[in-house]
């Protein structure tokens, strides 16, 4: 296949998601009758720093060119602008954004460019009834979770996150890794400090000893897969790994993604407890590490990760399938890595060390090969795609801005005021 035919390919591709996007521009009915027209649960995925490139390298891997992800078997597409109060969103602003409808500095959580509390998607849920939920393969007090449930200057101070996490917006369950910040200096918890796989992994908390608290606030605390699934109630914690549930290194230098737990089976669990409310439920699944091995220009472990993801979004969307009032969304934060599908072509090398092609990689379902190609290790600015089903899914269709996101999950939900 020629380089050409890639790019047309892609071109292809993009203009028929913005024509698709552009044919439906659906209004919710007037809220008189919110009764029969609101959505009582939510499920947004976030596919960390998965742009439209990664997914399709994902789907060449995983179901070939003529097949399609569960995350884009979706009826409505449309594609997000990305940018923060700079042109180059991190997860901390864009997750904002999203749950909160404002943007601001990179690094903030929860607050606005004035360094001012908004208030969170998750907290007008709870305030209406509904359960909510936080399920992530990195720490569940990094930037994208702790953006639903917190509201602090700074994304470093997870100590500060986990506490509001558990005592101000109540996050019913929580999901991931991070327990380092659970534990004061000295208590290493469950998960022994200076693992060989990274020595500086090690217990940091700031608030004293946090799984003491959260079980006196009624949460059941897990550290293990046997336990999450014998878990019952409604009130649950579990923490997988020191920081976050893999290690993200260049190809061959200690990259490993093997989640102790993993994200399907969180997110399975996350909704078996959910829905034990009546009043339903907003619950938000990250994959982290879309993102993280996008930032080491590692394509064999952001596709694996992304793998991972996709099971996750079956999962939702057989949920979704006997609960029909449940919307299901799947997104990015932003994209990472420029990340690029070539033809396999020895002349053609753009980069060395860490940014050198990756692969060849095969196409499912073939005997055709790709290649992935970077041009940075940072974040991006392009738009990123979002696929929706469900309740009120059309809303999510056309091109808009990320802030808008949180103002469509707040009329879909028959929270606006």
């Amino acid at each position: 296949m020629k380089k050409s035919k890639w790019k047309m390919a892609a071109a292809g591709s993009v203009a028929a998601a913005v024509l698709v996007t552009g044919i439906v521009n659906a209004q919710l009915p007037n809220r008189a009758h919110a009764a029969s027209w609101q959505t009582k649960n939510v499920i947004l995925f976030v596919g960390d720093g998965m742009g439209l490139a990664a997914r399709n390298a994902i789907r060449l891997a995983t179901v070939g060119e003529n097949g399609k992800l569960a995350m884009d078997d979706m009826p409505y597409v449309g594609l997000i602008h990305t940018n923060s109060t700079t042109p180059v969103t991190d997860s901390a602003a864009s997750a904002t954004a999203y749950a909160s409808g404002v943007k601001t500095y990179n690094g903030a959580v929860g607050v606005d460019a004035n360094k001012k509390n908004v208030k969170t998607i998750m907290e007008y849920a709870k305030e209406a009834g509904k359960s909510t939920g936080v399920v992530t393969t990195s720490q569940v007090t990094d930037a994208t979770g702790a953006a639903f449930g917190a509201h602090v200057e700074d994304r470093s101070k997870q100590s500060d996150i986990a506490l509001q996490m558990i005592t101000q917006s109540k996050i019913d369950v929580i999901l991931g890794g991070g327990e380092d910040y659970w534990y004061p200096a000295g208590n290493p918890g469950k998960f022994k400090d200076e693992p060989s796989e990274d020595p500086s992994e090690k217990s940091k908390g700031t608030q004293g000893n946090l799984i003491s608290k959260a079980n006196e606030l009624g949460y059941s605390y897990v550290s293990n897969e046997a336990d999450l699934k014998k878990a019952d109630g409604t009130k649950l914690l579990g923490l997988f790994a020191n920081e976050e549930m893999f290690q993200q290194k260049p190809e061959g230098q200690g990259d490993i993604y093997n989640p102790v737990v993993s994200l399907p089976t969180m997110t399975q669990k996350a909704l078996e407890t959910l829905s034990k409310n009546e009043q339903g439920f907003f619950l938000m699944v990250e994959e982290e590490g879309t993102d993280e091995f996008g930032h080491q220009n590692n394509g064999e472990k952001l596709i694996k990760s992304g793998q991972e993801l996709d099971k996750s979004v079956s999962i939702a969307k057989e949920f979704a399938r006997t609960h029909p009032d449940t919307l299901v969304l799947v997104l990015a934060d932003h994209e990472t890595g420029g990340l690029s599908i070539e033809e396999v072509n020895d002349k053609d090398e753009s980069g060395d060390g860490m940014s050198k092609e990756d692969g060849p990689f095969s196409i499912a379902g073939s005997d055709q090969k790709f290649v992935i190609d970077w041009t940075t290790n940072e974040h991006t600015a392009i738009d990123i795609p979002v696929t929706a089903m469900g309740k009120n899914a059309e809303l999510f269709s056309g091109i808009y801005d990320n802030t808008e996101v949180f103002g469509k999950l707040m009329q879909t939900l028959g929270l606006i005021k």
